[in-house]
């Protein structure tokens, strides 16, 4: 994906927050209380196993079956865990669907609350306090920077991504994938098109 350029602005964060991490990771290491290999094993797991495939799946699951999107929308906490998706940053799981006439985006203005089991490890830009600033006060400019153009009737909802809820971006299902099994809708969802900040891929 081109944001996760590390030249991006979005991507851009300060050198010291990741030398503070590193020289605490090594204090908890020398202490015994962490176990580097059970750490890079986590890390693993959600970047590059879980990545943002299980949240892929559920979306092209709703666009595929309109009682499980409909069961989603009403309280999708149960709805994923029935999945296999659950845990860890996903104790609580809403999702919310964009329309011709609304399209919504998710930031944690805090800090970087993020579906986890569904989305995998946050992307550099969504920690950012650029985009945590500006996604709530211009949300169209950010958007744009992105790659995404509304039409001028869609209005933008921003949502705030907490330690008790975690938000899921329901995209529209591309024109033109009629006929397509969910594997193949799957292959199409983006991770930025869950958090808000992309549309699906257009089927070739």
């Amino acid at each position: 994906m081109p944001h996760d350029d590390h030249d991006h602005p979005h991507a851009l964060l300060p050198p010291e927050p990741a030398l503070r991490v590193k020289a605490l990771e090594t204090i908890l290491t020398r202490k015994g209380l962490i176990d580097p290999a059970a750490l890079d094993e986590i890390i693993d797991t959600y970047q590059n196993r879980i990545g943002p495939q299980n949240g892929a799946r559920v979306v092209a699951k709703a666009w595929s079956d309109p009682e499980f999107r409909a069961a989603l929308l009403e309280d999708a906490t149960p709805v994923v865990a029935g999945l296999g998706y659950y845990g860890r940053q996903g104790e609580h799981i809403v999702v919310v669907e964009n329309t011709p006439a609304q399209h919504n985006m998710v930031v944690c203005t805090l800090c970087s609350c993020y579906p986890w089991p569904l989305l995998g490890i946050p992307p550099g830009w969504y920690k950012s306090d650029a985009y945590r600033a500006r996604a709530v006060r211009e949300p169209r400019k950010v958007l744009a920077e992105f790659g995404v153009t509304l039409a001028e009737g869609t209005s933008v909802r921003v949502w705030d991504s907490t330690a008790e809820i975690r938000y899921l971006i329901l995209p529209m299902r591309p024109e033109g994938t009629e006929g397509l099994t969910e594997d193949e809708l799957a292959a199409l969802v983006t991770r930025d098109s869950m958090i808000g900040t992309g549309l699906p891929k257009v089927p070739a």
